[in-house]
């Protein structure tokens, strides 16, 4: 019997089936994942999970029970060939499989070395999924030496957790400074010495040439003119979200999947969320990669699915974790002109980002106060003067009114 089909059990898919079950639909849901685990939470793979300290089921976003319980057919370890939106079909192995309704939530892919650079050896890690993890784990160990290439989240956080687990670590950013995409120079500055305290080598403006080795990596070339030995490499360059199936099915891709503000894909029936999609945003479009988005704009799809749709539009908010040091982020940055730093302790600030006198994020560094206010202002589409932020005699949470 047609129904609704999810291609894509991550973030995104896990949390569109449970909403589409909480807002009453009784219909037949199937749930299709590529991996052999049912959906997972993600960011604990370069974090707790990466050092053993969280069990694989704790990764789990339900107990693998709730999907029978709830009547959603669920099947992974299984690859989706193409789709047929005239049909209204979608090719799941070697059979075929009809639909009334399509979400698709295929997530992202980890962005690999260009070929020239020789990335596919053995040593060469990316921090994408369980099977990528579980990979890496038994390689850190104390005195190893590591090169991370890519000064992002992921990257830092890799090299936070192996500086931990004794290893030697060197990490690589091509420009001109680590966090360059997501986070103003403060929080950069931050970061950067945190992991100099912790003995990390950041190096800033320098490209990998090549690795070197023949069968195992041993080293990289750099544009400067070095070689660095290496036991192992971690790749931590982004991700590419996954079109394949989308285009050609002739679905518009632009930057990912192009959706509308309600989840809907340029062929009608067929809707996308999470890191796949691209959305309108301050007459913008862009993708956002992070569970709140994949789980907050799943839900909205839910809803559209149904008939009981709204506009998404999100206040955007991510974390990082690194050392024991927590790094909350509410909003995006993008466009500011102005930085306000507050300071509340040795270890505790928060960097809040201006255009002209409008708030448009805040960063806020082992400052959970900080996060809230700041969240709950960008929510209430309301800005502080920033020399009121920066006062440490301010109470923030008289900002709030």
């Amino acid at each position: 019997m047609a129904g609704i089909v999810v291609v894509g059990a991550g973030q995104a898919g896990a949390a569109l089936v449970a909403k589409l079950r909480a807002l009453g639909h009784s219909g037949p849901i199937t749930l299709l994942g590529s991996e052999p685990a049912p959906p997972y939470q993600r960011p604990p793979l370069s974090k707790a999970y990466l050092t053993g300290e969280m069990p694989v089921e704790r990764l789990y976003l339900r107990p693998e029970a709730f999907y029978a319980d709830n009547d959603i057919r669920l099947v992974t370890d299984t690859s989706v060939h193409a789709i047929d939106t005239a049909a209204q079909r979608i090719a799941v192995g070697s059979e075929t499989l009809p639909y009334e309704r399509l979400a698709l939530t295929t997530g992202a892919r980890a962005r690999a070395l260009p070929a020239e650079i020789g990335g596919a050896r053995a040593g060469v890690y990316c921090l994408r999924s369980i099977a990528d993890a579980d990979a890496l784990r038994p390689e850190l160990r104390p005195g190893r030496q590591l090169i991370v290439v890519g000064g992002g989240y992921i990257g830092l956080e890799a090299a936070a957790v192996a500086a931990g687990c004794g290893l030697e670590v060197t990490v690589l950013e091509a420009a001109d400074r680590i966090l360059q995409r997501v986070a103003c120079d403060e929080t950069a500055d931050w970061f950067r010495a945190l992991h100099q305290r912790n003995g990390v080598d950041i190096r800033e403006g320098v490209k990998l040439v090549r690795l070197t080795g023949s069968a195992r990596v041993d080293g990289a070339e750099l544009s400067d003119g070095t070689h660095l030995p290496a036991d192992l490499v971690i790749v931590g360059i982004g991700i590419e979200p996954r079109t394949r199936l989308a285009r050609e099915a002739g679905l518009a891709i632009e930057n990912g999947i192009a959706i509308d503000e309600r989840g809907r894909s340029s062929v009608p029936g067929v809707w996308a969320a999470g890191d796949c999609a691209s959305f309108p945003y301050r007459s913008d479009r862009i993708r956002l990669e992070s569970v709140q988005n994949a789980v907050d704009q799943a839900e909205c799809v839910a809803a559209d699915m149904l008939g009981e749709g709204y506009d998404y539009a999100p206040v955007p908010w991510f974390w990082s974790d690194q050392y024991h040091t927590r790094l909350q982020i509410a909003g995006l940055g993008s466009g500011h002109d102005r930085i306000a730093t507050r300071v509340d302790g040795d270890e505790a600030r928060s960097h809040w980002y201006f255009s002209g006198a409008r708030l448009l994020a805040v960063d806020a560094i082992n400052a959970p106060r900080a996060y809230m206010v700041g969240k709950r202002l960008l929510q209430a589409g309301r800005s502080p003067e920033p020399e009121a932020v920066a006062a440490s005699d301010t109470d923030l949470k008289q900002l709030l009114g």
